[in-house]
C-alpha cells in the first residue's frame, strides 16, 4: 500500500508506466545509510516526545539495525516495486520486522523534510571525502615541487613562451588553486551543517520534538529556521555543486597542459604506462587518455551544476516533486570528482618531469628579453623606449639566427646606447630568476619560502580533517 494511498478511490490504481518512472528507489537507495541514521534519531525524539514508549523505541532501533545489516548481505532485499523510495522501502522492512510499532515511526514526519535531511547528511559526508581527497592532491603537487626546486622552465602567455619560471613555481601555481577549493568546501559545509528534520511536511512537527537534540544526535550545527524552506532548500546542494564544478575545472586546466606538456614538441613530461593508452593501429603512440578524461568529465559536473540551477529556477514554496530530479547529478557528480581527484593524484605521483628538457628550454626563446628590457630601465631608460629597443634586438637575432647574449656590444648598441658590459650578467637564467625577488615571485628563495608556507596550510587543512 501506498504512503499515500489513504486519500484515494481503493478501485483506482496508478498508471504503471508512470509509476515505474515516477520512482526514486533505483537511485536514492544509496541514501540507505542516511534515511537509517535519521530515523533512528527521529525515533528516539518521539520517544522524548511521549508517542513511543521505551519497548516501542527499543523494538524500532533494534529493527533499524537488521536492516542494515540484512541489505548489506543482501542488496536486492531492498527491492519493492510498492516502494516509491529508500523512506517508503525502510518503513515497510520495519513493519515486516517489529510490527505496530514500527508503523507510529512516520508520526509527525513527512518525506519532505526526511529527504532534505538524508542529503543534506549525504551532502557533508560527501564534501570531507572530496576535500580529504583535495588534501591528498595538494600534497602530491608539493612533494613533486620539491623535486623541480632548481629546475627552470619556460612559463607561457597565450600559448607563446613569455618568462622562465622554477618548476616548483609552475606546480605550486596549481596547488593554489586546490587550496581555494578547499577552502569553499569548508565554507560551504557551514551551510550544509543544518538540520530540517522536524519541519514537518510544511509547517513543522504538530508534536514537541526537542530540534537541538536532534541536530546533536546527528551532529548538526543548528537546526533550520523556518519550515517552509527548510523543505525545500537545495541553496546547500547546489553550492556544494558549485565547489564540484570549480575543482573539475582546475583538474581539467591542470590536465590540458600536462597533456600538451608530453607531446613530443614539448617533452617535458613523460606520461606513466600505468595512466595511458596506445592506439589500436598506430604502434608507437602512448596516449593520455587519463588527462583527456580529465578535461572531458569536468563538462559532466559543470553540466549537473546546470542542471540543478535550472531545475530550482522558478520553483515555488515549499516541497515540489521536481526536487527530485536534483539527486541523481548530486550522486554523479560526486562520484565523478572523487574518482578525478584519485585518478589525478595516482598520475601526479606517477608522471617523469624531464627536467633536463624543461631546464634547456628555458634558456632559449628570447625568455630573458624582458629582464633585458628591465636592465636598459635600470639605466634609466624609460620603459617602453628599453621595451622597443629589446624588440628591435630580437627581430635583428630571429634574422641571424642568434640569441641575446650572442650578440655582441656593437650590436647591442645598434638599439641602444645604454648596453654595457654587465649587460651579459643581467640576463643569464639564473640571474633572470633571482630578479623576480618579491613574495609571490619565482626567484628560488621565494619558492622555497612559498613551499614552506604551503606545507603549513596543508597541515592547517588536513587539522580540520581530523576533527
Amino acid at each position: 500500500m501506498k504512503m499515500w494511498a489513504g486519500r484515494f478511490s481503493r478501485s483506482a490504481g496508478l498508471d504503471p508506466g508512470f509509476e515505474r518512472w515516477q520512482r526514486s528507489l533505483p537511485f536514492d537507495r544509496r541514501l540507505l545509510g542516511e534515511e537509517l541514521a535519521a530515523s533512528r534519531a527521529y525515533a528516539k525524539a518521539l520517544k522524548g516526545a511521549g508517542v513511543l514508549s521505551a519497548e516501542e523505541l527499543e523494538r524500532i532501533l533494534e529493527g533499524l539495525g537488521q536492516i542494515e545489516k540484512r541489505a548489506a548481505r543482501e542488496p536486492a532485499w531492498l527491492e519493492d516495486e510498492q516502494a516509491e523510495d529508500i523512506h517508503h522501502v525502510v518503513e515497510l522492512r520495519l513493519v515486516e520486522l517489529v510490527g505496530e510499532a514500527g508503523e507510529k515511526l512516520h508520526t509527525g514526519r513527512s518525506r519532505n523534510e526526511q529527504i532534505a535531511t538524508d542529503l543534506r547528511l549525504f551532502t557533508r559526508q560527501s564534501l570531507e571525502r572530496v576535500r580529504a581527497r583535495v588534501a591528498e592532491l595538494i600534497e602530491a603537487f608539493l612533494a613533486r615541487a620539491v623535486e623541480l626546486e632548481g629546475t627552470a622552465m619556460p612559463a607561457y602567455t597565450h600559448l607563446q613562451r613569455a618568462e622562465p619560471v622554477l618548476g616548483a613555481h609552475w606546480l605550486l601555481a596549481y596547488a593554489e588553486m586546490f587550496f581555494r577549493d578547499a577552502e569553499r568546501l569548508g565554507d560551504c559545509r557551514r551551510r550544509v551543517d543544518v538540520l530540517p528534520l522536524g519541519s514537518g511536511a510544511v509547517a513543522g512537527a504538530g508534536y514537541p520534538l526537542d530540534r537541538e537534540a536532534l541536530a546533536r544526535e546527528l551532529g548538526f550545527e543548528r537546526i533550520s529556521a523556518n519550515s517552509l524552506e527548510a523543505t525545500s532548500d537545495r541553496d546547500f546542494e547546489l553550492e556544494f555543486l558549485q565547489v564540484l564544478s570549480f575543482i573539475a575545472l582546475h583538474l581539467s586546466r591542470w590536465g590540458e597542459e600536462m597533456a600538451i606538456f608530453a607531446t613530443s614538441e614539448f617533452g617535458f613530461v613523460r606520461l606513466p604506462e600505468r595512466f595511458a593508452t596506445g592506439s589500436s593501429a598506430m604502434p608507437q603512440k602512448k596516449n593520455p587518455d587519463a588527462l583527456e578524461l580529465l578535461r572531458g568529465k569536468a563538462g559532466r559536473v559543470v553540466g549537473a551544476t546546470l542542471a540543478v540551477t535550472t531545475l530550482l529556477k522558478g520553483l515555488p514554496l515549499a516541497y515540489n516533486k521536481d526536487l527530485q530530479e536534483a539527486q541523481e547529478p548530486l550522486f554523479d557528480a560526486v562520484e565523478t570528482v572523487e574518482g578525478s581527484l584519485r585518478i589525478a593524484t595516482g598520475f601526479l605521483r606517477a608522471v617523469e618531469f624531464d627536467s633536463e628538457r624543461m631546464q634547456a628550454a628555458a634558456r632559449s626563446g628570447f625568455l630573458n628579453a624582458t629582464a633585458a628590457a628591465g636592465y636598459l630601465a635600470g639605466r634609466g631608460v624609460a620603459f617602453r623606449r628599453a621595451h622597443a629597443a629589446v624588440g628591435q634586438a630580437v627581430v635583428h637575432c630571429l634574422e641571424t639566427g642568434k640569441e641575446l647574449a650572442s650578440l655582441s656590444l656593437e650590436e647591442l648598441r645598434r638599439f641602444s646606447p645604454e648596453f654595457q658590459p654587465d649587460f651579459y650578467d643581467s640576463i643569464g637564467l639564473e640571474a633572470v630568476l633571482a630578479r623576480h625577488d618579491l613574495p609571490g615571485g619565482t626567484a628560488p628563495a621565494r619558492v622555497e619560502q612559498a613551499l614552506a608556507e604551503a606545507r603549513k596550510r596543508l597541515a592547517a587543512l588536513r587539522e580540520t580533517l581530523s576533527r
